[in-house]
């Protein structure tokens, strides 16, 4: 019989950067851990218990962003000095450079078939590249301050932008307009993406808000003030019905969005937390923050329901059904004053996984 799911548990800690952690992503099979920060470097690290590290050097100023290919073959970094950087994941880690923008480079996704790669920029334009070419394709300008954050939808029609001009642009990869545009009085997001279904987008605000709107019917569905600092980053569970949150008020925080509530508060950084990601089968997520640290944790929560969830949604694709707003839409009504489960990861603990790490090889040592 199954076991009822658990509290998200901290698993590791990887300490090797030097400086505040910018980005985290796991390759595809889930057994690697890309990081970039502050340090200008990007580290890979091993999922595996006393395997190695390995440190990338190439970028000359903060490295932004870092993103796996959808086959884990490359990994393509973004990074203040204006270049995106191509690097083969391996223990000599090889890279190709580009001069992508006039200006810092803020974020690198790849398009779900990795044919394309989409790069965002203080220059106010987002570029879409040629991966087997190397070469630039086309830009989209419409927005009038730096661009934060520009992704893909999961069939690739469709890239979603962000900016300090304070919108949130929706563009047509085939016509290469802005199709919509979601403007904000208050704040800027700083992240945006798409729900794994593609009908939505999630926003990370700097106004301290995550917000969810559906992209066919031109609507917000859920505002949540659950953050006491601005929101950084943000990832959907691969069910698509979990958000997990970063935030500079040091917490990361668990969106069940099919409830519509808060259901986990998590406190393992020191400082503000930057980055997060779930793994591709969203058993594990990891984090990032201005302490330096990588913390890798595992989800436990979605273990009893992700195998429906999974089935109901492949079940839907072979029938090409469009998906129920019953996916997004809140069953209960919002109530965030209600009390929410806190995890919280003591300095006792993080000096036990020190400890554990230094004697048995927990993290990976860093390549001289």
């Amino acid at each position: 019989m199954a076991s009822a799911p658990e509290d998200p548990v901290l698993e590791r800690y990887f300490k090797g950067h030097k400086a505040a952690i910018t980005s985290v992503d796991f390759s595809p099979n889930g057994k690697q851990l890309a990081t970039a920060s502050w340090d200008t470097f990007l580290m890979l690290w091993s999922c595996r218990p006393q395997a190695r590290a390995f440190r990338y050097v190439g970028h000359k100023d903060v490295v932004t962003s870092v993103q796996f290919s959808p086959v884990g073959n490359l990994l393509a970094s973004a990074s203040r000095d204006r270049t995106v950087r191509l690097w083969i994941p391996d223990k000599r880690g090889k890279s190709s450079e580009f001069k992508a923008h006039t200006a810092p480079v803020r974020s690198v996704d790849f398009s779900a078939d990795g044919q394309f790669l989409a790069t965002a920029s203080e220059d106010k334009s987002i570029k879409v590249w040629n991966m087997y070419r190397q070469r630039f394709l086309y830009s989209l300008y419409r927005h009038t301050h730096w661009v934060r954050c520009a992704k893909f939808s999961p069939d690739g029609r469709l890239i979603v932008s962000c900016s300090e001009d304070k919108t949130i642009k929706i563009w047509d990869t085939t016509s290469k307009q802005c199709v919509s545009n979601f403007s904000d009085s208050v704040g800027f997001a700083n992240f945006v993406d798409f729900n794994p279904n593609g009908t939505c987008i999630a926003s990370a605000g700097s106004d301290h808000t995550v917000k969810i709107w559906d992209i066919r019917l031109n609507k917000l569905l859920q505002h949540y003030q659950v953050h006491s600092g601005g929101v950084n980053c943000l990832s959907f569970h691969p069910s698509g019905h979990y958000v997990i949150t970063a935030s500079s008020d040091g917490t990361l925080k668990i969106l069940d969005l099919l409830e519509g509530r808060l259901i986990y508060t998590l406190q393992g950084h020191t400082g503000p937390v930057f980055t997060v990601s779930f793994s591709k089968g969203g058993e594990q997520f990891s984090s990032g923050g201005a302490d330096a640290q990588v913390l890798l944790w595992r989800t436990n929560f979605d273990e009893l329901n992700y195998k429906n969830f999974t089935k109901r949604n492949l079940k839907r694709l072979h029938f090409d059904s469009p998906p129920h707003l019953f996916d997004i839409y809140p069953r209960t009504p919002h109530n965030h004053e209600e009390k929410t489960e806190t995890v919280e990861v003591s300095t006792l603990c993080i000096f036990v996984l020190l400890f554990a790490s230094v004697h048995f090889g927990a993290t990976g040592q860093l390549d001289a």
